[in-house]
């Protein structure tokens, strides 16, 4: 009997350990690692969270100033607000100090010229915000930060569920009963002698007041001032827009429902200088005032008076207006509402 065991105890030992290290193998294959701090596991490949940036890269830094805001230093740069906020993990509201330096390009871990795609300012989702923006861009507002909405209408969400169909005569069934239309009324018989009198009709729809307002990419403008265009609108000028003739102290007005972004004079060029944000891709822009009526972080209405006409940081009374579309300048001519 032991000589027996004997000879089967090597076999024994031989079994024991192939099923011990099958057992280890198991163990280790349900292990799930952890991505350590530092290193690139977890995060997206870096050509799912990159788009193209919205404007030209201007490269360098920019040291804040005192009276600058974001908005300003990226009009003054010629980039979109969203992309310098990206860059410089500046989330909402957008505060910045003074000595602070920006830089003017995307990090350099990033696609050359391309930048994150950030998410709306406002704290309102939007059926078109783009997804997966970083989490230091600023895409949920602090508390106390102004909510930017827009001023186009919203559109139906595609996932509100299926719609439901209205009842009519298509889709009723085919052995139901269509009940009998009454009859229309019988015109009357003239009477020999008696005038007929004429069919009363609807009168028509006053038309709408020419050149008052004309809605553009789901935006309402309007013109700001009232006077003749006297200078024309080129992409390559250094301040591309329309000058608007008119008087000292005449009315310049918001051309679009908005909140103001920018009331100084820290823009050089443009004298007294306001900004208005209508959404996230416009940004309008009224220089040389006599005199601010507004202050930043203020909702205006399109219409609404926020400065007086002048001439600062130019030789002539007049209004330099501009639009920008994703910190690109456009001609306000193809946006204001033909006079």
């Amino acid at each position: 009997m032991l000589e027996r065991m004997d000879r089967y105890l090597p076999r024994l030992a031989v079994l024991a350990a192939t099923a011990l290290l099958a057992a280890c193998g198991t163990m280790r294959s349900s292990v799930v690692v952890e991505p350590v701090a530092g290193s690139d596991y977890g995060n997206p490949p870096a050509h799912v969270a990159a788009v193209p940036s919205r404007t030209p890269i201007p490269g360098g830094s920019y040291v804040v100033a005192r009276g600058d805001t974001l908005y300003s230093i990226a009009f003054r740069k010629g980039v979109d607000f969203r992309d310098l906020a990206q860059w410089n993990g500046v989330a909402a509201p957008y505060t910045i100090r003074p000595g602070q330096r920006l830089v003017l390009s995307p990090p350099a871990r990033a696609t050359p010229h391309t930048a994150t795609v950030p998410g709306h300012v406002a704290s309102a989702p939007s059926a078109a915000a783009a997804p997966g923006r970083a989490a230091n861009s600023g895409a949920v507002a602090t508390a106390g930060a102004p909510v930017f909405e827009s001023v186009t209408a919203p559109a139906t969400s595609a996932s509100s569920g299926p719609a439901t169909m209205p009842a009519t005569a298509a889709t009723t069934p085919s052995h139901v009963a269509t009940p009998p239309v009454a009859p229309a009324a019988t015109a009357a018989v003239p009477v020999a002698g008696v005038p007929t009198a004429p069919p009363a009709t609807m009168p028509p729809p006053a038309p709408a007041a020419a050149g008052v307002s004309r809605v553009v990419s789901g935006v309402q403008w309007r013109w700001p001032a009232d006077g003749p265009v006297v200078g024309q609108f080129r992409s390559g000028d250094a301040i591309p827009g329309i000058g608007i003739a008119g008087k000292s102290g005449d009315p310049v007005r918001a051309a679009a429902d908005g909140v103001v972004v920018y009331s100084g004079n820290g823009l050089v060029g443009y004298g007294e200088l306001v900004i208005i944000k209508h959404n996230d891709s416009f940004l309008s822009a009224y220089g040389h005032n006599r005199k601010r009526l507004v202050k930043e972080g203020q909702r205006v209405s399109m219409g609404q008076q926020i400065a007086e006409m002048g001439s600062t940081g130019t030789t002539r009374d007049e209004l330099e207006f501009q639009i920008r579309k994703d910190g690109n300048p456009v001609d306000p001519l193809g946006y204001l509402p033909s006079r």
